[in-house]
């Protein structure tokens, strides 16, 4: 998995490790980097300036708020917040009082977003996006005509796994498109082979088949809304075609 290890003993893929009897290892393939209050400056946003914000994860949420906090800024509560996920919204609660807020999300992908983005035209959107970041994001904004600034919170860094002498997976687990290039970066020479791949997101799956990489697992998709759904029914077919 490419991505910590979750803190709640009750994670759902403890479960899944212990119905399949799987070995899992959490290994981050990135870090992130919070950008300080001074070079946000530099780049000439005045967050007040805006009357929506578009978040598209949990991430660009804590980022934002830090950002606010040591530029002591106050948001105002007639700010609009547009959310990937009903997820994503949920966690504005740790910094607002959500049911006093206008909160907006999508279902999983930025294009369902978009649509609801579409129904409120009049407003100005501020984007916080890590470096690097997908281009898809800036693409449909444009198309629909949408006032937005895109302003760098944070910054994606590859982890570095020269010291790791044994890489033997059977399934390789990813959350986003810097986690792909993580992968070949630190294993230039890697071959799939019968290495299963999953991805979360279109996004990342799209940057396993860029890499020239196969995709097996993809969530979420209508059967599994979550990775550890996916795992589940690929784990499942896999032990009923073996016996």
């Amino acid at each position: 998995m490419s991505q910590p290890e979750p803190m709640n003993p009750k994670s759902p893929y403890f479960d899944l490790a212990k119905k399949y009897n799987l070995k899992v290892e959490f290994k981050p393939f990135i870090s992130v980097e919070g950008i300080s209050s001074k070079d946000f400056r530099h780049q000439k946003i005045s967050i007040l300036d805006f009357s929506a914000v578009i978040f598209t994860s949990k991430t660009g949420i804590d980022h934002f708020f830090r950002i606010c906090n040591e530029l002591r800024i106050t948001v105002p509560d007639t700010m609009k917040y547009f959310c990937i996920t009903e997820n994503v919204a949920f966690y504005l609660q740790k910094y607002i009082v959500y049911r006093k807020r206008k909160i907006f999300h999508g279902k999983a992908k930025f294009q369902d977003l978009i649509d609801i983005i579409a129904k409120h035209k009049d407003d100005n959107y501020f984007v916080p996006l890590p470096e690097p970041h997908n281009t898809e994001i800036p693409e449909l904004l444009d198309k629909h005509n949408i006032s937005y600034t895109i302003g760098i919170l944070y910054k994606t860094i590859s982890s570095d796994f020269s010291d790791l002498k044994d890489f033997d997976y059977d399934i390789l687990v990813f959350y986003s498109p810097s986690g792909i290039k993580s992968l070949k970066e630190n294993f230039p020479d890697f071959v799939q082979g019968d290495i299963k791949i999953a991805a979360f997101g279109p996004t990342t799956a799209c940057a396993v088949e860029q890499e020239g990489l196969r995709l097996d697992i993809n969530a979420p998709n209508p059967k599994a809304p979550s990775m550890t759904m996916a795992l589940d029914n690929f784990l499942k077919e896999h032990n009923r075609n073996s016996k």
